[in-house]
């Protein structure tokens, strides 16, 4: 099940690096973003490895779209619960999509001539 969030990245927390048991380096960053509701809410939402680097080129301000795992796990009799998004979409920018060749960026289209714009307004 995947779920999707807009709203305005308010606060990027430190970054996390580690190794993990199996000798293998990680990374992961939280940040926070402010839903754009009637009663707005805070989402705070981690984002690990090379999707880090994604977070990077996201400015505190900027409105994006997260898509999102939510997952819980048990350990010693408590419950913890992870959101951690493996898409951001910059919402009236650029989209920052990571691939195997690393980030890259589209700019949304724009018309330069506003006299052939089809909007009827």
């Amino acid at each position: 099940m995947a779920l999707e969030i807009t709203g305005r990245v308010i606060q990027k927390l430190n970054k996390t690096e580690g190794v993990s048991k199996a000798g293998k380096p990680w990374s992961k960053q939280e940040f926070v973003i402010e839903t754009q509701e009637q009663y707005p809410r805070k989402v705070c939402m981690s984002v690990m490895n090379e999707k880090v680097n994604e977070l990077e080129n996201i400015n505190v301000g900027d409105t994006v779209k997260a898509s999102l795992n939510i997952e819980s796990r048990e350990y010693q009799g408590r419950w913890y619960t992870d959101v951690r998004a493996w898409r951001i979409d910059v919402q009236g920018g650029a989209q920052v999509e990571q691939g195997t060749g690393g980030t890259t960026f589209t700019q949304p289209e724009q018309n330069p001539d506003p006299a052939t714009d089809d909007l009827p307004f």
